[in-house]
């Protein structure tokens, strides 16, 4: 008997057999049947755990009379769909997991009736105050800051072996020229940038947009948080080719206002309301159920 038909016959059935699915390609990216001994123990462990944790809920008050709308159900299905390249690979892979759709459907019924019923639960959480926002924001102003930012273009030229004026030396070679304009007539970069670059940027002037430390290529970043606006690089090479950069503005990192960090703030407090809320009702949850065993 394989992995699957264990599963299949297991007590836990069609409900186990998705979350075992839904665990492996969360976590691992691939199917169950693809999982290595070690990384399919894993995987078990934690379907089998949030097996039991939905036992427990879907036999909870909260989750009695949850009803999950047809609309809501059909993009449950169509966002699993929607991870294949079409119909055939998704039946295909469904019954590797001794699913079909409707084993599918009747398993994300349940789960969406778990998530309906913290939901509930979620809705007697403690309200968050504006004193609570603004408490938060002064405790943490260290962390509430716009980090720096800079607004750059470039231009690339890529090597290539299969064409001659891309080779390593030629392309290098047509970069030192541009570079050299440049060091004479920065201001024309733009124009030097829609003549020469070879990346798509150059339709608009070799604009990337305004970046944050560690969104470039490593190279890339630290030669551009080492220039002042209005400055240009010097020769930057990267896997792609060779690039000149050019550094357009420089806005600092800066303290966010209250007004600008509260939306923020109060999702941030809500959210964690919600949680704690949960935790002690799930905790409650488990307790009854240790009770009744007891008796």
């Amino acid at each position: 008997m394989d992995r699957i038909e264990a599963i299949a016959e297991s007590p836990e059935g069609t409900p186990y057999a998705y979350l075992l699915m839904k665990v492996a390609a969360a976590n691992f990216g691939k199917s169950p049947r693809e999982l290595e001994a070690a990384d399919y123990a894993v995987a078990q462990k934690l379907a089998s755990k949030e097996h039991k944790l939905q036992e427990i809920i879907l036999a909870s008050t909260e989750a009695l009379g949850a009803l999950v709308p047809e609309e809501v159900m059909a993009e449950a299905v169509q966002n699993i769909r929607a991870r294949y390249a079409d119909g055939d690979e998704f039946q295909s892979d469904l019954a590797q997991n001794q699913l079909d759709e409707d084993m599918l459907r009747a398993a994300l019924a349940r789960e969406l009736r778990v998530e309906a019923a913290l939901e509930k639960v979620s809705a007697r959480s403690a309200a968050v105050h504006d004193v609570d926002v603004q408490l938060y924001y002064y405790l943490h102003l260290d962390k509430l800051v716009t980090p720096e930012r800079r607004r750059v273009r470039h231009i690339l030229i890529t090597v290539n072996d299969d064409i001659a004026e891309n080779r390593r030396e030629a392309a290098l070679a047509r970069c030192e020229a541009v570079l050299d304009r440049l060091r004479k007539q920065s201001w024309r970069f733009i124009q030097q940038a829609g003549r020469y670059s070879e990346c798509p940027t150059a339709l608009n002037g070799g604009l990337i947009g305004t970046v944050v430390r560690g969104q470039l290529y490593p190279q890339l970043d630290a030669a551009l948080f080492a220039m002042q606006a209005g400055e240009c690089s010097g020769i930057i090479s990267s896997e792609l080719g060779f690039h000149i950069l050019y550094c357009e503005a420089v806005e600092p990192a800066r303290q966010l206002t209250l007004a600008e960090a509260q939306s923020a703030i109060r999702q941030k407090l809500e959210a964690k309301q919600k949680r704690r809320c949960q935790g002690l009702w799930l905790k409650n949850l488990y307790k009854q159920r240790k009770e009744r065993s007891d008796e």
